[in-house]
């Protein structure tokens, strides 16, 4: 099964590639806002979708860390790199400017749910701070809710749960 974005509403339609040839042109209708688009298939042009790809969660442990994105009911596993400064995590929604977004239908997460702030300390080691951005459903460090005025320090293996959706940091490598 592949998965087509729409380009006006960004809702995903899947479809059954094996149905056709390469070189193929498909028409679909969006069933959210009845965009009609078109799409060519052909081995080169489509690109696996993620819940096809090997996510390794360590791809960015040599910059700042990352943010594992667990897979839910609502989507699937992703790797969020992290920069220096503030990370803003939330829903990915077309026309927004996150830093850090999550693609996911998850109804719960906002579109700017927490942030986590990585800078170095005095000892030049990076030092993870998460906080609520604040959202209308909450930010749960370790199942334990914070409030607009927390902040929290974060290690590695630290598990977030914004909404229905679980994130799991993991920090850069440092020696």
């Amino acid at each position: 099964m592949k998965r087509v974005r729409c380009p006006k509403c960004d809702n995903y339609i899947t479809f059954d590639e094996s149905r056709y040839e390469d070189g193929q042109s498909l028409v679909f209708e969006c069933p959210d806002c009845r965009k009609q688009f078109a799409i060519r298939i052909g081995a080169s042009r489509l690109r696996a979708t993620r819940k096809e790809e090997k996510v390794d969660e360590n791809e960015n442990g040599d910059a700042y860390g990352s943010i594992v994105v667990v897979e839910n009911v609502f989507h699937y596993k992703q790797v969020l790199p992290l920069k220096s400064g503030d990370n803003t995590i939330g829903r990915y929604v077309k026309g927004t400017s996150i830093s850090t977004p999550v693609e996911t239908c998850d109804p719960s997460m906002d579109t700017k749910h927490c942030i986590i702030n990585v800078k170095r300390n005095k000892n030049g080691r990076l030092v993870y701070t998460l906080r609520d951005a604040p959202s209308n459903t909450g930010t749960f460090y370790m199942n334990d809710i914070l409030t607009d005025y927390d902040r929290v320090r974060l290690e590695d293996g630290s598990i977030i749960t914004i909404g229905a959706t679980t994130l799991i940091l993991r920090t850069a490598h440092e020696e």
